[in-house]
């Protein structure tokens, strides 16, 4: 099973130079997956940026790219380290991208209904890695969010799956412990490290918040 405690997502919104030294300390500080999330990057952006943040994470975490299955082939292409992908609902199929990435890379595909679930359950085993679900609560990094599950509703879809469960959507500090409770495999957060001072202060006190429950 993959190393999924603590997910940095990126915000489109932090000028590139600065999310760039906030992925090195949130690595450096103990973030397990790091997913660059930009959609209003284009192509040329996302595969140069893609590049730049392999280098900066250099291997100490897994790397995967939100949407954008081209972008990742690409960046591979160039000798890039990119673990794999987050798709969601409406991106490419997932076991096409499992065909294209090979067993070993990690895939995460966001589910958040029985009707996603039913789906992922169909699939052959190990398509997909682990499953986003949110949202947690109302963010205004994704504004046209689904209704927030509340980590009761949380609990019941990690629990209705075999496949790891990571939670999403205005995490905060707080809520770690009660979301690991609920069975979830990991916690992915944006706002609370992307638009911190000390990113890396976050990232241990997000860490420290995960271990105190094991």
């Amino acid at each position: 099973m993959p190393d999924l405690p603590l997910h940095l997502v990126t915000d489109h919104r932090v000028p590139f130079p600065r999310l760039r030294d906030i992925v090195d300390a949130a690595v450096s500080a103990g973030v397990t997956v790091v997913q660059l999330r930009d959609k209003i990057a284009t192509g040329g952006e996302l595969f140069a940026r893609t590049l730049d943040l392999a280098d900066v994470i250099a291997g100490r975490c897994a790397f995967v790219v939100d949407d954008r299955l081209d972008v990742v082939l690409a960046a591979r292409s160039r000798g890039a380290q990119v673990d794999g992908v987050h798709l969601g609902q409406s991106d490419l199929p997932v076991d096409a991208a499992r065909t294209l990435l090979g067993p070993a890379a990690l895939i995460g595909w966001t589910a958040n209904t029985p009707a996603h679930l039913s789906v992922a359950h169909s699939l052959p085993a190990r398509t997909v890695d682990y499953l986003g679900v949110g949202v947690i609560r109302a963010t205004q990094t994704k504004p046209d969010h689904p209704t927030p599950l509340g980590i009761e509703g949380f609990a019941e879809i990690a629990a209705s799956t075999p496949l790891p469960c990571v939670a999403i959507g205005g995490i905060g500090e707080g809520d770690v412990a009660a979301l690991r409770g609920a069975g979830a495999a990991g916690v992915a957060v944006v706002s609370a490290v992307c638009a911190a001072d000390d990113p890396g202060s976050v990232v241990r006190a997000l860490r420290t918040a995960w271990a105190a429950d094991a």
